[in-house]
């Protein structure tokens, strides 16, 4: 199995690919494979390495506390142990928070960072979000928690037409044999709330894209765009009418224009 022990933990990565090195760093109580839509076109071009965050997947769930710079310490161990200097990073949500970190604290190791669906440091609203959302994973049914968090990632009109979907996904989370356990799921909530990044954001000089739904109601747009104004060299691409899962709800254009944003930026570029 392709384990790397790294900063205490044994971490969990898959590559696909060849070329540059492209870190891919995925959300809340999520593996690497949910990469799986974007890394179909990634790896054409891309060395592609998906990483199962401390606490899930098959990475090792210690207890916690957990935080956004601590998971970035795990990635740049990562690639210590790969022997790679230098990489493309990409974060949806959580993994853009630890991205964020990653770029701070090894600046470096930072080809380009891509940002979907961030923040900086949590808002009163977004805060609860979290709060609520590891209550509730210690409280629920797995398919029942599953829904809960469609509910916020997803907006109605995907519901409207993804129904069927979004159920047996629903499905998939009751009859998974081995969930991830509630305290690393509970850990991985609290780094989510306790990251803050804002003020020193505009030490980033690697070249940035933002990514956000406008729809978004788990990171709102205002904390996205919040970002921007820190890194004031950050391209920026708002997705009209969708939500926290933008990269999904339209995937086309999250390749399409990720990918381009990737391709630029390539040191063979330059």
């Amino acid at each position: 199995m392709p384990l790397i022990h790294t900063n205490g933990i044994e971490l969990f990565y898959t590559e696909r690919g060849e070329g540059e090195p492209l870190v891919l760093l995925m959300g809340l109580g999520a593996d690497g494979s949910l990469w799986e839509e974007h890394v179909r076109d990634y790896e054409q071009h891309f060395r592609c390495i998906l990483i199962d965050n401390r606490g899930a997947g098959s990475s090792s769930e210690p207890k916690g506390p957990y935080t956004t710079k601590i998971m970035a310490a795990d990635t740049i161990g990562l690639l210590d142990a790969l022997g790679i200097e230098r990489a493309h990073f990409s974060g949806i949500s959580m993994g853009s928070a630890i991205a964020q970190e990653a770029a701070l604290t090894a600046p470096e190791r930072i080809i380009s960072l891509t940002l979907n669906c961030s923040w900086a440091v949590c808002d009163a609203y977004t805060k609860r979000v979290f709060e609520t959302l590891g209550n509730a994973y210690s409280l629920m049914e797995a398919d029942d928690f599953q829904k809960l968090l469609q509910l916020i990632i997803y907006t109605p009109a995907y519901h409207e037409q993804h129904l069927q979907v979004l159920e047996a996904a629903q499905q998939a989370a009751f009859e998974q044999p081995s969930p991830m356990t509630i305290h690393a799921f509970q850990s991985q909530c609290e780094a989510c709330i306790s990251h803050h990044t804002m003020g020193r954001l505009g030490a980033i000089a690697a070249p940035t894209l933002i990514t956000v739904g406008d729809k978004d109601i788990f990171t709102p747009l205002p904390l996205s765009l919040s970002i921007a104004e820190e890194i004031k060299h950050a391209e920026k691409h708002i997705f009209e009418g969708s939500g926290h899962t933008h990269h999904w709800d339209r995937l086309e254009d999250f390749n399409r224009i990720t990918l381009d944003f990737l391709l630029r930026h390539r040191e063979a570029n330059e």
